[in-house]
């Protein structure tokens, strides 16, 4: 099939919608939605909705609907037995001596006995499920879908010839999840609704029931089992509390109340209103499920449904894009999906998962949240896949590539907040386990921003580079928004404690008197040393260096912007000129990922971390670095000649290396490898397990084929557009300085480029082979229009 070149942008049907013309219906069915023909048969075929805090995943089933439940603070807490490492600045002595020495062996043991403290493991947990158990019988015509444009779900579905229908959506401006439930069927809608969550390791985890208004009540505290006292399991770790409360407004019928549930009986109408609140947010967290459940019953619920869309729509909608071409629009998606897998190219499916990492963002970081963890806000266990936590060393900064790109700056609010009291916490651990001013950042955390190790080995958990990481997003914030209000209250503090840890962190290389960092690895990987032994400790890892020297110049850039003056800064100057260079050229002709040019022990290993600097970071190119630019291509066929990138968050990774390399071609291989082998049926991204740093890291890398701003002074147009993208146009991408661009192409050839700039700019505009000097006033607007 062929997509036709003409869609209507979503804003345009909030704006209808707001006049009490509802568009969202069939007339939209082929538009930024994923569609099926069957329920849900398990969670990775479910759909997500969330306001940031609260989410569900929508199964769709006819019999027995389960609406899995989630709530972004249900953590066990901190107690005494969760105590620091015991490593302090003698043992760090220690630990670099055995490095000159070459006992790298040694030196991993040393790591995790003295700075790591692996005990216990905290998870992300559930919030529950509802279960609405109808017995619907004889199911024809059924479909179910989640539409990005609105941000709600609807299944529908015929029973023994009557429609059934269900929306679900969850509100950020009424902070509620909101469930309406129809049915044409004479006898209307029966069945019972039940709150539950699952057991921790055998013991219940809430308590439920019903009140004389009409409620279900679900109360419980996350806790995590596990312990073993007088040979009996004990809780060993209390946590956060909460209380989920459930209401129905019924059309037709009763409503009755059980001790534990709630039952519709011959309803024609039910709507559903759910508001959930924790001890994290709130001292008296049940008062402010009262005073939610207040608000929610002084609005229609047509109101509620409005407030949301607008509210989603101020996000969504500020960026669109349309890939025309071949696609199979009027197929459902896992079918889709299916044929992708053998082989077939369908560029609609590209553009909509494109669409689906800003649609999951969104409902997954909102202003006043937690940050989107490893699984963004969706998860239904109690001891998560990997605790569904906050990993430093790629995976919570993956969630935030495409934040500023993609028109959605505020999102990074969460992040900002949440990592500046890992700064802080940082600070202690620096101080007490290295000896060091500023702070420390392990590559790993939780919701209570703990900053020490908690590795059991060293090449998963001794990770050095998390904090400078972590701070190249609060100065690529500054760089796309030019707000240095933001710089100066928010960023330069943040920045400024990590590089004066890096300052005091590095030593000189006896080899050659250059600064290096030790200890240090390459996230999750390991070589063979000169004694034949598989190791992960090293003197100045390419990674760590290419981090300190980043952080260290965007210290710098800080200062001069904020026309700060110090003794650090004279002595960070100092330091960046006698830093080892991150990036190292070996025999063979590509980077070193090491000290030294070591045997690779997983030459397909799915970090690419040694590459760094040239994505995320900004200091390779082909113009001004070329020699290095060619190495980093090899480095990259030589690591997928040996099965890299087998996860999807690597081959997200990879995406957007091939867009950095200007290869198109490269970078659509790659989406179709994603699509294939990493995307589950409801468009999560399988690690596997599902990892949702797979879908933003995508989302990123399609932006990055159409727009790099990256380059000092040089906007880059269409810099890796595949074959397959024909043509099409793209409207609200971002680029440093402040820049909105909108860009069209036809047949393979830019048509129009069109720049909005918030400031006065002066940069270089490349398409291509063309380049053209531009200066562009504070909110003027350049088109580009090159002449075929």
């Amino acid at each position: 099939m062929k997509k036709q070149n003409f869609k209507i942008n979503p804003f345009v049907y909030t704006i209808l919608f707001l006049f009490g013309i509802n568009c969202y219906s069939d007339a939209q069915v082929n538009e930024d939605r994923i569609w099926y023909k069957q329920p849900a048969k398990n969670w990775n075929e479910a759909l997500p909705l969330g306001n940031g805090k609260l989410g569900v995943m929508v199964f769709g089933n006819t019999t027995n609907e389960r609406i899995q439940l989630n709530d972004d603070s249900l953590w066990p807490n901190n107690n005494e037995e969760w105590t620091e490492p015991i490593g302090n600045k003698e043992d760090l002595k220690v630990l670099r001596n055995l490095l000159f020495e070459g006992e790298n062996v040694a030196a991993d043991n040393l790591v995790v006995d003295k700075f790591s403290n692996g005990k216990i493991i905290r998870s992300h947990q559930t919030l529950g499920d509802l279960h609405i158990n109808f017995d619907h019988q004889n199911i024809t015509d059924y479909q179910r879908d989640l539409n990005f444009g609105n941000a709600i779900s609807t299944v529908s579905y015929k029973s023994n010839g009557d429609l059934i229908t269900e929306k679900v959506f969850v509100s950020h401006p009424d902070k509620a999840i909101i469930i309406e439930l129809s049915s044409e069927a004479k006898e209307g809608l029966n069945g019972k609704l039940i709150l539950d969550r699952p057991e921790d390791k055998g013991f219940p985890t809430v308590n439920t029931f019903t009140t004389e208004d009409g409620l279900l009540i679900m109360q419980g505290e996350v806790t995590q089992r596990g312990a073993v006292f007088n040979s009996q399991p004990k809780p060993i770790l209390d946590g956060v509390k909460f209380e989920t409360c459930l209401k129905i407004n019924n059309e037709g019928g009763d409503v009755s109340k059980g001790s534990d549930f709630l039952e519709l009986k011959n309803v024609r109408r039910a709507t559903i209103y759910i508001v959930s609140n924790s001890s994290y947010y709130f001292d008296d967290y049940k008062s402010q499920n009262k005073i939610d459940l207040q608000n929610l019953n002084s609005k229609s619920i047509s109101e509620i449904e409005r407030a949301h869309i607008e509210d989603f729509q101020s996000l969504y909608s500020r960026l669109d894009l349309q890939l025309i071409g071949d696609n199979m629009d009027g197929m459902p998606t896992d079918q889709r999906l299916k044929n992708v897998k053998n082989g077939v190219v369908d560029i609609g499916l590209e553009e909509l998962l494109f669409k689906y990492g800003r649609y999951l963002l969104i409902s997954s970081s909102r202003v006043g949240t937690n940050p989107a963890n490893l699984q963004g806000l969706w998860n239904e266990f109690i001891e998560a896949p990997w605790n569904a936590d906050y990993h430093l060393n790629i995976n919570l900064q993956m969630n935030y590539w495409l934040a500023n790109v993609t028109n959605l700056d505020e999102l990074n609010r969460p992040l900002f907040e949440y990592i500046d009291r890992v700064v802080e916490n940082g600070k202690v651990t620096a101080a007490k386990n290295f000896g060091m001013n500023g702070s420390f950042m392990p590559h790993a955390t939780d919701l209570w921003a703990p900053t020490w190790m908690r590795a059991a080995t060293a090449y998963w958990g001794a990770s050095m580079g998390a904090g400078g990481w972590m701070m190249q997003h609060y100065w690529q914030h500054f760089e796309f928004t030019k707000d240095t209000a933001f710089l100066k209250s928010q960023a330069y503090p943040a920045i400024k404690e990590v590089a004066h840890f890096y300052s005091d962190w590095l030593v000189e290389d006896p080899r050659d008197g250059t600064l290096i960092s030790v200890p240090s690895t390459s996230p999750e990987n390991r070589f063979v040393n000169a004694k034949g032994e598989n190791v992960s400790t090293c003197l100045g890892s390419a990674m760590d260096q290419q981090v300190i020297a980043e952080v260290f110049h965007n210290y710098i850039k800080t200062c001069e912007v904020l026309g700060i003056e110090n003794e650090l800064l004279e002595k960070i100057v100092d330091q960046e000129k006698k830093l080892r260079p991150g990036f190292v050229i070996g025999e063979n002709g590509r980077i070193l990922e090491w000290d030294r040019p070591y045997e690779e022990l997983e030459p397909g290993h799915r970090h690419m971390s040694h590459l760094y600097g040239f994505h995320p970071g900004v200091s390779v190119s082909q113009d001004k670095t070329p020699e290095i630019f060619d190495a980093v291509r090899k480095t990259l066929d030589y690591r997928l000649a040996n099965g890299g990138a087998g996860t999807g968050w690597s081959r997200a990774w990879l995406i957007n290396c091939s867009a950095r390399l200007l290869d198109g071609e490269m970078a659509h291989d790659h989406i179709q490898l994603l699509l294939q082998k990493s995307i589950f049926n409801n468009f999560f991204d399988g690690h596997p397990p599902f990892q949702i740093d797979g879908n933003f890291g995508y989302t990123a890398g399609v932006a990055e084929m159409l727009l790099q701003s990256h380059e000092e002074n040089i906007i880059r147009i269409l810099p890796a557009l595949p074959k397959a993208w024909k043509t099409g146009q793209v409207s609200g991408l971002k680029a440093r300085g402040g820049m909105t661009v909108d860009i069209e192409w036809k047949d393979g050839k830019l048509e129009k480029a069109i720049l909005k700039s918030e400031f006065d700019n002066k940069f270089d505009l490349i398409y291509k082979d063309v380049k053209e000097s531009v200066e562009i006033a504070k909110g003027e607007t350049f088109v580009f229009e090159p002449k075929w």
